[in-house]
């Protein structure tokens, strides 16, 4: 009999709390270097959103939501990029590691010190991409491309409120969660593809904020001279929507771990900080769910 496509919801959080596992004991030069091309591959899906989006004035103007929609449906191909090759993306860890924290998998300074080494990690990858090969390859320096990017900047960082950014970081990696659980419960890789796109688009074409993707477009518009310094850009959008990330990360991760690991034990995982991992959990959690 062939194995189902899809996994089942419990086997999917099991998975999600051992790549936490599999993450934390990775070296943390490893994991600085992937969370870097993590930020290389989600600005190569910002671009080609920049790309339509700041290419398309009259059709804005005319029809601004159809220019949402299409920016949003070509965001997603970083994203695939980065599920599919397992770099390391702030917002998903956002998730994982308090799931395997909650369950004993992890210790608790886990989570500081991954999130610190990929956010760094991101940002770098991130600032690269806007400087080298998005302003300085000339891509987006003149019209229309360099004044829709620096409107672009002001329209997510100065003209909403702190709150409206935290708010919308929330929505962002709600969805940005939803496509990673997705992606990790299918089986093959057109489905993954399939499972991570549709959210993405969705949170891309409503606007919300994703602290990484917001670290290359941002950052390009302080570059194309737009009337936003780095550190109002820090204390008024990286702060709110890496505060709604990590929220969003939660209302995936926390009802997971709720509504179907509660019967799971960390067992051999609880030492997963000396590389020592147990899959006897796994089949425990899995089997006992209904077939």
């Amino acid at each position: 009999m062939n194995p189902p496509s899809t996994l089942k919801p419990a086997e999917v959080a099991v998975d999600l709390i051992q790549q936490a596992v599999i993450k934390h004991n990775t070296r943390h030069d490893k994991t600085f270097f992937k969370a870097v091309l993590a930020g290389v591959m989600l600005s190569f899906g910002g671009l080609f959103d920049f790309i339509i989006t700041g290419g398309s004035p009259s059709l804005t103007t005319s029809d601004p939501g159809i220019v949402k929609v299409l920016g949003g449906f070509v965001f997603p191909v970083g994203l695939v990029m980065i599920v599919l090759q397992g770099f390391d993306l702030l917002t998903s860890n956002l998730m994982i590691f308090p799931m395997a924290v909650l369950k004993g998998s992890l210790p608790w300074w886990s989570i500081p010190v991954n999130w610190t080494i990929v956010t760094f990690g991101n940002l770098v990858g991130s600032l690269f991409f806007a400087a080298i090969l998005a302003k300085y390859d000339g891509l987006v320096v003149d019209d229309p491309y360099a004044t829709y990017i620096r409107n672009f900047a002001i329209t997510k960082a100065v003209t909403p409120a702190w709150y409206q950014i935290f708010l919308k970081g929330i929505g962002c990696n709600w969805l940005v969660c939803i496509a990673v659980w997705q992606a990790t419960g299918a089986r093959e890789t057109i489905s993954k593809i399939f499972a991570t796109w549709f959210p993405i688009w969705v949170f891309v074409a409503c606007g919300f904020d994703h602290v990484v993707a917001n670290m290359f477009s941002l950052p390009l518009g302080i570059m194309l001279h737009a009337d936003l310094t780095a550190a109002y850009y820090i204390k008024k959008s990286l702060i709110a929507s890496y505060l709604g990330n990590i929220v969003g990360g939660l209302l995936v991760g926390l009802p997971a771990v709720y509504f179907y690991l509660g019967d799971y034990k960390a067992e051999g995982l609880s030492n997963a900080e000396e590389g020592r991992t147990n899959h006897k959990n796994v089949e425990d959690s899995t089997s006992s769910e209904p077939r």
